[in-house]
């Protein structure tokens, strides 16, 4: 490392791991990673993220002069007056507040006006519904909460030592159903209404605002940037802009696009987020995604590569065979409780090389929706980018070509999370937001559109014969 060089980091705190990416902040070159594991379930002592967390930066943060941190969006950590953890964080994947979440939007007034207020309408995912859960079966807990924080916004605190004042930032606050993009406010009321009692929340930071220094890990030379949600950190690193649209195929999938407006979708389909810059991210999720590709290769008893040969030597459509892959449950739409199914069955589609190709057909029925609910909301679609795990496979990127009417692009395989929050931190740093172009080791893939409308159509129709 040349004396002149300067590094940043970026964390992406996810559901099942936590990564650190180091990146000269002019260049974007990839200095070191490092990551560590998180306990599995829905819900989580945010301590075991902090461990995690600091059970790698001694190392990783040599020579680092900024880092940020991006997180799983909707996690509600509680804390009382002292800041002390209520109880373990609920998680975005907990349905348990699935009820809760009807309840809050009728007693607003239906789903209108909870768009018209804060841009979505809460489903169990939502941090708003998890309060009015918390306020109904644990309502001593409740009592005690006085913040309520984000699993990014918790690691920032620590970072910086336990400071007095709690922070976020807009793209995350603009998940919890509390706060509004089309108004840029906190709604009080609205917290109130779910959990009896007015909190005192983090102060939103600005883009690129130091929030601090990691005097939490002995470091007061390395700057703290306000941190993003995890989608809003991806998008900042693939520099999302109006007419792209990202799918990401982690443990959830979602479908996100660039945005100048706010958006507003009364049918609740999809959620009007902010972004880690200063716009929006209008942004559907699905509760379902890269774990319907494993958990069918594994019932196939193949690995990866088989299940790929497997799925590309299958014709489009998987014989007539539909995949509805509502393995957990589902969040978009609404049907926390659902399961999976298969549909169209006969002797001479069974086979394990329809039933893999079904089942990546099943991952992208749902997201295919979402790009056409995006259009609807209106963001303009011109191009499809695949990121996350499942993007890796060999097959997803074909078969995507055939789900959405538009390009396809699926860059290298990165930590495009971490990486965002890293361009974030350089951001903080220089105050100017950097132009990288090194995302990750190998090159982009690229698919014209080979759109097969009858593979819609039979999901559709299977998809109606279970629920209407």
């Amino acid at each position: 490392m040349t004396a002149d060089r300067v590094l940043v980091a970026g964390v992406d705190s996810s559901t099942q791991s936590v990564k650190i990416v180091v990146r000269d902040a002019q260049t974007g070159e990839l200095v070191r990673e490092a990551r560590a594991s998180h306990p599995d379930g829905t819900e989580v002592n945010p301590v075991a993220w902090w461990d995690a967390l600091n059970s790698i930066v001694p190392a990783a943060l040599e020579g680092v002069s900024a880092i940020s941190v991006a997180g799983q969006q909707h996690g509600m950590v509680a804390l009382d007056s002292q800041h002390v953890i209520v109880r373990d964080a609920l998680l975005w994947n907990d349905t348990r507040s699935a009820q809760a979440a009807e309840d809050l939007v009728q007693e607003l007034g239906g789903p209108s006006t909870w768009s018209a207020a804060v841009g979505s309408v809460p489903v169990a995912a939502f941090t708003v519904s998890k309060l009015r859960w918390m306020a109904q079966h644990e309502p001593e807990n409740a009592q005690r909460t006085s913040s309520v924080v984000l699993p990014h916004d918790y690691l920032t605190w620590m970072l910086a030592g336990k400071p007095s004042n709690l922070t976020t930032d807009r793209g995350d606050a603009s998940g919890t159903g509390y706060w509004s993009p089309l108004t840029n406010e906190y709604r009080q009321d609205l917290v109130e209404l779910a959990i009896g009692h007015e909190l005192v929340l983090p102060r939103v930071a600005g883009p690129s605002e130091a929030v601090g220094t990691a005097i939490g890990i002995g470091r007061d030379d390395i700057v703290i940037g306000p941190g993003t949600g995890d989608n809003m950190g991806a998008a900042l690193a693939l520099g999302v802009k109006p007419g792209d649209v990202v799918v990401s195929l982690g443990t959830s999938g979602t479908a996100f696009a660039g945005s100048n407006s706010p958006t507003q979708d009364p049918s609740g389909f999809v959620a009007g987020f902010a972004d880690a810059t200063g716009n929006y991210l209008p942004l559907v999720c699905t509760l379902n995604a890269a774990r319907i590709l494993t958990a069918t290769a594994a019932m196939l008893n193949v690995d990866f590569d088989e299940f790929a040969r497997l799925a590309l030597t299958a014709a489009p459509g998987s014989g007539g065979l539909s995949f509805i892959p509502y393995l957990d449950g589902e969040r978009t739409p609404n049907l926390p409780d659902a399961r999976g199914s298969l549909h169209g069955m006969t002797r001479e589609n069974m086979t394990a090389e329809n039933l893999a190709r079904s089942a990546i057909e099943g991952m992208f029925g749902g997201l295919a929706d979402a790009v056409d609910a995006l259009t609807r909301a209106g963001a303009p679609v011109h191009r499809v980018i695949l990121i996350g795990g499942a993007a890796a496979n060999p097959a997803v990127g074909e078969v995507a070509s055939t789900m959405f009417n538009a390009p396809v692009e699926v860059p290298p395989a990165g930590e495009y999370v971490a990486d965002g929050a890293a361009r974030q931190a350089a951001w903080v740093l220089t105050g100017e937001l950097p132009l990288w172009n090194d995302g990750g080791a190998g090159q982009t893939r690229f698919f014209e559109p080979d759109y097969h409308e009858g593979i819609r159509s039979n999901f559709r129709t299977a998809w109606a014969s279970l629920f209407g």
